[in-house]
């Protein structure tokens, strides 16, 4: 059923309601008839019937019996329509590898069809997309290509394809060449800052995850990092609201971008705090999938005064990176863990740590320090322990060694 499946999606093709089991929605492999006159799936009706059921499933009525009959006449039509789609998508295959092999041999140029024949030709199969990948003459066209490109069309088109082919062997290192080098007095970074400007969301998930791949290397971060049109856009990806992907790969390559103090504070010019704060405090299944990319980045930040300072200053966040810890993958909590300490450790920051304090914090950084972290992590939330302590004042924990307190978690 999967096959049939596959073959509606990349076809594009309206399967006939006739053709589906009223059970599992999937085109019949062995359509059967009940004595109601209905036709199912063999497997689904035989289920349905095994569970005790005696009614039947679209009618509800009773069956006086439960024998099935092959509806023989409906299965050849269903084998007619899957041999004559097979044989359109062969055809289709066929006629994107002649098109696709033009481009990639640079016999022919990029537009939006050819562009998109090459695409299906690396989804199509593995080897496909190795021979794509291997072709450089192909990849140093295309890099120019969007260099020059003043179609956002082109431009998603390409970002799409080098997207599929970066993590092949030697790729990620040409392009890290290629992307940052101006063609007459144009690079490919401009092209990426209009496809974050008015692409699609799914374009701009795309260019995000190819920058934070060049990132990589300190020259490219360098040069990536002044163009500070480039954070900005990435920042406005990143506070996408109701597109968990296009958040975690903003911050995903913000996190790896911004490693310079200027860069910092750039950031924290625009805003970040205030948008990891609204993460953290929101809706829970949203702050476990970019948890680790949102606290990632305000590890980062709190390295400088600037940084400790925004954090510190913004309530909500200091309270949601507390809410975070212990409820997160083990990376986003030592990241918590993290930042707390340059707050309320390094930073001195009496009122982020009563803030810790008035929601339990201490408690959470007890958890942390008996949970599996890193030595480095329960070193850092012993410091917190005492600084937090001396700010709860009179406690029933004040007595106890933080090394033998044990805490249950409720």
């Amino acid at each position: 059923m999967a096959k049939e499946r596959r073959l509606a999606e990349e076809l594009y093709l309206t399967v006939p309601s006739l053709y589906r089991c009223p059970i599992s929605m999937d085109v019949m492999r062995s359509p059967v008839s009940l004595c109601t006159g209905v036709t199912y799936d063999r497997s689904s009706i035989e289920r349905w019937l095994a569970l005790g059921h005696n009614t039947c499933p679209a009618t509800m009525q009773t069956l006086p019996s439960t024998s099935t009959t092959p509806n023989l006449t409906l299965r050849r039509l269903i084998h007619l329509w899957i041999s004559q789609a097979e044989a359109a998508r062969t055809s289709r295959i066929e006629v994107s590898k002649q098109v696709a092999s033009d481009v990639i041999s640079g016999n022919a140029g990029f537009d939006s069809d050819s562009l998109e024949k090459v695409i299906e030709l690396v989804k199509d199969s593995e080897e496909n997309l190795k021979l794509v990948a291997q072709s450089r003459g192909f990849v140093l066209r295309l890099a120019d290509a969007l260099a020059k490109s003043s179609e956002i069309r082109i431009s998603e088109l390409i970002v799409v394809v080098l997207d599929s082919i970066s993590q092949e062997n030697g790729v990620k290192e040409l392009l890290k060449e290629l992307i940052l080098e101006k063609v007459d007095d144009t690079d490919c970074l401009s092209s990426f800052i209009s496809i974050l400007q008015k692409g699609t969301i799914e374009s701009k998930v795309k260019t995000a995850k190819i920058l934070e791949s060049i990132a990589a290397n300190p020259e490219s971060r360098r040069k990536i990092e002044e163009n500070q049109g480039l954070l900005h856009e990435l920042y406005n990806l990143s506070t996408a609201e109701n597109n968990l992907p296009a958040v975690e790969a903003g911050l995903s390559s913000l996190l790896a971008i911004s490693t310079s103090r200027p860069a910092k504070k750039e950031l924290i010019r625009l805003g970040i705090v205030g948008i990891v704060g609204k993460i953290l405090s929101g809706d829970e299944h949203a702050v476990r999938a970019v948890a680790e990319k949102a606290l990632g980045v305000l590890e980062t930040i709190a390295t400088c005064t600037e940084g400790r300072a925004a954090i510190g200053a913004d309530e909500r966040c200091v309270v949601g990176i507390v809410r975070s810890l212990m409820k997160c993958p083990g990376a986003a909590t030592e990241h918590g863990v993290t930042v707390l300490w340059r707050l309320c450790c390094l930073g001195r920051d009496c009122t982020s740590a009563e803030t810790v304090v008035k929601v339990n914090g201490l408690t959470k950084v007890l958890l942390v320090m008996q949970s599996d972290c890193t030595l480095n992590t329960r070193k850092m939330c012993g410091e917190l322990v005492k600084v937090l302590r001396g700010k709860q004042g009179k406690s029933n924990l004040a007595p106890y060694e933080t090394r033998t307190t044990h805490i249950t978690p409720y």
